[in-house]
Parts: structure tokens; sequence; C-alpha cells
């Protein structure tokens, strides 16, 4: 089957060394199947010296005329000629597959050879030049009667096509003659049957003489018809040696005609004389007689034979000359070529070299391409995984992105929920302190006793992570999360505790403590001796007034003046709370910035109040004694309260120069009514009759003259901060912290529950063997953490703002 297509796939094209014709041929062909994938096979008739004659410039030389050197140098000759023709066919070829097949010319009948190579290689479709068919030797038929051979002995398998000047003509018989015709029906050429004498050819060839030969050649007419050579008329001037070769050959067929002849005439004279001896004298003299009569007129027919022998060895003697001279000429022609055999063979192997340079032109740019083609398929798997990794990528920040506008709404109901918050606190705060003072009176015990376990998995087995600090030192106090709530769990030592009595003694007492402005006791572990109190999410108010460089998210951060006046309005109330206690009244011990704890709306609670063994009045007046000096340090940031006591003393104007910068604009009014405040507590041995009610009572006063002045639009407060827009804010969001280690990350990773911790603070978790997440407590799905680019650029740029702000 594959042989089969192959061979319906092949054109083969028979042209010879006539390069115009063989390119309007080969344009043809092309033409006619440009739309099909083909192999060329070109059928090559090249120019071979013939077995009887050499063709040269000049003509045609019989072969025996020219020596063996010579011969050989013209069939080098001719042989790279044809190559090159054949080059050049292949080249005009193009792009289509070209095979080539040469046909030597030493064939008398190349028709009917064409005809034994259609049914040799089972050629299906045959384009023949008629320039192909011309034949190489007189006795050869014409080109339009071998084409007519080829078209009527092909099988009919085999499509054949003449091409005569680059167009497709047509074979049409009729009147015992043959013609070409084009596709409009216009006849281009014929062939017919033609007998010439060998006088009308001398006259043609001969023209001066043609009277002479006539008159020699009479008797010689009837003899010579027989032997007449077909030939076309156009070819009749050009091979004169030809035609004369033909003439001497048909007169040695006559001639040996006439030897035959005369021996019949002598075998049956003798069988003629032997019959004679049966006959009588007078028959015999007749018969004689008359034989002889014979033999004299075969004598007078004799003597004229050798006359025409006579004029014929003179014409020979003419031919011998002629050829004599065009050899000549021919061997001159054969010198030059000799001479210029040595500048042809430069210009081959100059054009072998280029062809050679060429070719490894070839190779490298091949090599080339196939690196380049190499790269470009590197490049494109490259591009494929790029895609991929871009792809993913952008569904990441798709889910981020998702997950950032979710948090920016529940931030938006956040403020909306703080808002509320914010009116129940103010609703709140305008009660009176005494009535909480009833939750003594029935305490509900709402706290819970955690089991050690539970405790060392909230901490981390007490890891440092875990741990909190203040003012830059380690305390006893971590972070946890218990039931999805943060807590703050205390550690107590023996130094603090020293019995299981003790311990629980306390518990007791932390448990009665119940009012909005004294930390909250959530529950406690008897095996650990901790216990659990509510988390204060901004921390002590000592870290806020006195540290101004710190690496967590109250870097910069100050409290504004009514924030503070708040602070000390909440510090106040709690206090009393205390000192009006029932059944007898509990004093702190030990008041000052670090046992106030804020939370996210920087309301005050005050924690590590002392177990009441005795109290008297000098225990209530330390701590009125310490509420003065808290106010004055709120004032000035500085935990020096002279700073004040003396700029009051010398003129209440310099007071603005020793208030802290970071509350920003006090109303000198408030200011130096505070002042007053915390120098008449620093003064209690001189008015002893001051107590925490009637402080209560100033205090809330002032606050409520602070509310007048924002109110009337003379500052603007914002969660309890100082805001001249939204920009200037010093808080941070709470998305911006690790839940871990609450402070602002610096390098954000999303783990496996969607939210986002500090890298550090997340591996360290990882690391201790937990599988659960900080935040939900629920098994995390993997351990891939993703840096979160989005979230990391929000923090700089606020983190940017702030340091602008703050310059």
């Amino acid at each position: 089957m594959a042989n089969e297509m192959e061979r319906d796939n092949k054109v083969y094209i028979a042209i010879n060394s006539d390069i115009h014709d063989g390119f309007l041929t080969l344009q043809w062909a092309l033409k006619r199947w440009n739309s099909h994938s083909i192999t060329i096979v070109i059928l090559y008739a090249s120019n071979n010296i013939c077995k009887d004659y050499v063709v040269t410039p000049m003509g045609k030389l019989p072969r025996g005329s020219v020596n063996e050197e010579k011969l050989k140098d013209l069939e080098k000759l001719e042989e790279a000629k044809n190559q090159k023709i054949l080059w050049r066919y292949k080249v005009f070829c193009g792009n289509v597959k070209v095979e080539a097949i040469k046909i030597e010319r030493y064939d008398e009948s190349i028709q009917k050879f064409m005809v034994d190579l259609i049914y040799g290689l089972k050629i299906n479709k045959l384009v023949i030049s008629l320039t192909f068919m011309k034949p190489s030797s007189w006795k050869s038929r014409s080109a339009i009667s071998g084409s007519f051979f080829v078209h009527r002995q092909k099988p009919e398998f085999c499509e054949l096509f003449i091409i005569c000047g680059g167009k497709l003509v047509f074979l049409r018989e009729g009147n015992n003659e043959g013609l070409i015709e084009d596709d409009q029906g216009i006849m281009v050429a014929k062939s017919r049957s033609m007998r010439q004498s060998f006088r009308d050819l001398v006259i043609k060839m001969f023209p001066e003489n043609s009277s002479k030969l006539l008159k020699n050649q009479s008797d010689l007419s009837s003899s010579s018809t027989s032997n007449i050579v077909e030939f076309d008329q156009w070819e009749k001037y050009k091979k004169e040696i030809d035609n004369y070769m033909c003439q001497l050959l048909s007169s040695n067929f006559e001639e040996i005609d006439d030897f035959v002849a005369d021996e019949i005439l002598h075998k049956n004279i003798i069988t003629e004389l032997v019959m004679a001896e049966n006959m009588t004298i007078q028959e015999k003299k007749e018969a004689l007689r008359i034989k002889f009569l014979e033999i004299k007129e075969a004598i007078q027919l004799s003597r004229e034979e050798a006359k025409s022998h006579v004029e014929g060895q003179a014409k020979a003697q003419w031919a011998i000359t002629l050829c004599t001279r065009r050899a000549e000429e021919i061997d001159g022609c054969i010198n030059d070529e000799l001479a210029r055999k040595p500048d042809l063979k430069r210009e081959l192997d100059t054009t072998k070299d280029e062809l050679s340079e060429l070719h490894t032109e070839v190779e490298v740019t091949k090599s080339k391409l196939s690196s380049i083609l190499e790269l470009q398929h590197e490049l494109s798997i490259k591009m494929q995984l790029s895609s991929v990794a871009r792809s993913r990528a952008e569904v990441q920040l798709e889910k981020v992105l998702k997950q950032r506008m979710d948090t920016v709404k529940e931030i938006e109901e956040f403020r909306g929920q703080r808002d509320v918050l914010r009116r129940r606190i103010t609703f709140c705060r305008e009660k009176d302190a005494i009535g909480n003072a009833s939750m003594l009176i029935e305490p509900r015990l709402e706290y819970k006793e955690f089991s050690a376990a539970e405790i060392r998995t909230a901490t981390d087995g007490f890891s440092n992570l875990m741990r909190l600090k203040s003012g830059g030192d380690w305390t006893d106090v971590y972070k946890a999360k218990l039931h999805h709530t943060s807590v703050a769990i205390k550690l107590y030592s023996s130094a603090d505790v020293d019995s299981e009595d003790t311990f629980l003694a306390k518990v007791k007492f932390l448990s009665l403590m119940r009012h909005p402005h004294m930390l909250s006791m959530i529950g406690y572990c008897s095996e650990l001796r901790c216990i659990v109190f509510e988390y204060m999410h901004n921390g002590c108010l000592r870290d806020i007034l006195f540290s101004g460089t710190r690496g967590s998210k109250r870097r910069n951060y100050g409290l504004n003046w009514q924030a503070r006046i708040c602070i000390v309005a909440n510090v106040c109330t709690g206090l009393c709370f205390l000192h009006r206690a029932k059944p007898r009244p509990v004093a702190h011990g030990n008041l000052n910035p670090s046992k106030i704890l804020l939370d996210r709306n920087n309301m005050a609670k005050i924690y590590d109040v002392r177990i009441p063994l005795s109290c008297d009045k000098s225990d209530l007046r330390s701590d009125i004694r310490a509420y003065g000096n808290l106010v004055l340090q709120i004032l000035t940031g500085r935990n020096w309260a002279g700073l004040v006591e003396e700029a009051i003393m010398m003129d209440q104007s310099k007071l603005i120069e020793v208030l802290d910068p970071m509350a920003g604009e006090w109303p000198l009014d408030i200011a130096l009514e505070l002042g007053r405040i915390g120098i008449k507590c620093l003064s209690i041995h001189e008015d002893k009759e001051l107590n925490m009610t009637n402080l209560a009572r100033e205090m809330e006063k002032v606050k409520k003259l602070a509310d007048e002045i924002v109110a009337n639009g003379e500052c603007v407060v914002a969660n309890g901060r100082n805001l001249d827009d939204h920009e200037d804010s010093t808080e941070f969001p709470n998305f911006f912290l690790c839940p871990i280690l609450q402070e602002v990350m610096k390098n954000p990773h999303v783990a496996a529950d969607g939210f986002s911790y500090e890298l550090e603070a997340i591996e360290e978790w990882l690391k201790n063997g937990r599988d659960t997440s900080p935040m939900t407590n629920l098994r995390l799905k993997g351990n891939l953490l993703t840096p979160n680019h989005s979230l990391r650029a929000l923090i700089q740029d606020s983190q940017k703002r702030q340091s602008t702000s703050t310059r």
C-alpha cells in the first residue's frame, strides 16, 4: 500500500539538455501539481558520445576519425556539462523533492526504450518534452512519430502529457499523418512519410553543381529510390556529411545487389550450357548467338557502371576532402576546449568550495535553530509553570482580599458595637459607685477552678512567648486563651502565699471584689497556685506613661487629656469602692501606675489588692496620698510630682510647660483643677476630713466639665486618643497585632486556620508539637505558612504615617 501511494505521488518528466525547453516543461509540471505533495523524477537524456560518430561544436564526425585521448576528454567534458544542467534542473524545482534518472542516447529507438521504462517502473504520470523525442540518428523516427509510438504502446494506467514550448499539446491521427494540436485546436506540427531521391538531396545540398550531378546520376535514379532516408525538412541543410554517408551506404547496397545478380546470371549460363548438350548443332548456334548478344549488352552495361564508379570516386574524394577540413576544424575546437579545461576545472573547484561552505553554513544554521528550539521549549515550560504559579497566587490573593474585606466589615461592625458600648459605659459611670457595694453583701461565686492540664495547655507549658512584660521586665503573668477567651494567668510563688489555705483565702477575697473598675477574677488552679484574671489588652498605665520607645503596639502611644481624666475618675471610683466596703473598709496599700490596667477602651481597673488583715485610717490616708501622686504623674507624664507643685506655686501659666505633650493641649482650667486635687491629696495630713467619697464628687465635676468642652467642639476626641484626623491615630487596628504576642507584626504569615501571625511566634508554636489553632483551638489542616504581603504593606504604611505625624 505504501509503495502504491509513493508511485501515485511521483511525476516523471522526460527532458534533455535544452535548458530553455527543460525549464518550461518543469514549470508546467510544477504549476499543474502545485496543490499536491509530489516527487519529481527527471528522466534526463544526456548528450553522450555515440557509438558511430562524435558530436562536436562543428558538427558530427565519425568516431574512428578522433583519437582515444581526445575522445576521453570529450566524454569528461560532456559528463560535466550534463551534471551542471541536471543540477540547474534540481535547483529550479525549489522545495519539491527531486530524483533523477539518466538515459543514455546510444539507443537508436528512444520511443521503445520509453515504453519499456513505463512498464518497468510502473509510471502513472509521464510528462514528455517534444524535444526529448528528437531522433539521435538518421535511422530513428522523428520526434512526432516517436511521440505517437509511445502514445499507442503505453499501458492504460499511465497518463501521458506532451509539452511543446511549455504548453500542453494533443496528438491526433488522420489521413495517414500525425498531427499535434494545442488546447485551442490549432495545429502545431505534423508528421508524414516522405521518400526522396539522392538526386533531389544533392540538388539541395550543392545547388551550384546541381546540373552536372543530375546528368551524371540519371542512370542511378532507379536503384537509389529504394534506399532514401527519412529526414525532417530543417535537418537536411545541417547534416551534409550524414546525407552523403547515407548515399554511400545506399550505393553499397546496390553494388551488393548487382553482384548477386551477376552470380545468378553466371549460374544460369552454366546451366544453359549444360542443357545445350542435348540440343542440335543448329539450336546450339542460335542459342550461342542469343547469349553472345546478352553478354555484349552486359559488357556495355558494365562499362557504363564503371564510368559511374569513376564519377563516384571523384565525389568520394571531394567528400573526403570536406571531412578532412571539418576534422581539422573540430580538432581546433577540441584544442580550445582542452585549453579551457583548467579554467573550467578551477571554476568547478570554486563551485564545489562554495557548495561546501553553503553546506557548512546550513549545518551551523541547523545547529543554531536546534538550540533555539530547545531554548524555546524550555521557555515555554517555564512560562507554563509561571502561569500556573501566577494563577495560584491570584487565587490566594483573591482569598486574602476577601478575608481583608471581611475583616474590614467586621471592624465596621465592631466600631458600631464600640459606640453602643461607649454609651452603655457612660451610662454605667453615671451611677453612683456606692451602689455597687451591694455586690459584696450577696456575693455570687461566678468563678471556676481549672485543672493543671488546662492551664499548661493554655500557656503552652508556661512558654516565654506567652509571658507578659512590664516595664521591660518579665512578670509571673502569662497571656492565654481559655474557652476562646483571652485571659491573664498569674502564678503565685511561696513567697506570696506560704500555704494552700492562704491561697484559697486570697481566691475567696478576690472573688468578692466585683466592681467595674476592679480587675475581675475568672477562676483559679489550686494545684499550680495560679489565678485567672480577665485580660487587659492595653496593659498597665506605667508602660504607657513612662515608656516612650517600645517595639510593641504602644510605640509612640499617648493618652490624650480626656482619656487621662477618665482614668483618674475610674481609679477614684475604684478606691472609693474599697474604702466604703462593708463590714470594714479595704485599703489597696500599694497604689501606683503599675497597678492600674487598661482595657481596649482605656477603661482603668485596679488590681493586686492585698488581703486586709487589719485596716485603719492611716492605711486609707496612704491610699489617698498615692492617689494624689498618681494624678500628678498622669498630668506630667513623669514620675516626680514636685514639678506641678512648684509650677502652681510660682505661676499658674508655668503649669503648661510641665504638662505631658503626649496628652495634647490641656484646657488650663481642668489642668489646674487636677493639679489642685493632686496636691490636696498629698497634703492629707493638713486636711484630716478628706476622704475618697469627697474626691469622687470633685472628680465627677471635673469629668463633666471635660465632656462639655469636648461636646462644644473645642477638641476632637476619638476612642480616647488625640486625633486631628483619622490619619493621625496612633492606635493600630486589632488585625495588625499578632494573636500570640499581642504586638504589631513585622513579618505576618497566614496559617492554615486563615489567621495571620508573626512568623517567629507561629513557628515556635508549631515546633512545640501543637497542631491546633491559637485562635480557634481547632486542629490545623497543615503547617503551611504563606507570607501576607498585603497586611505587611498596610502595617508599614500605617507606621510611616504615624512616624510622619509624630515628627
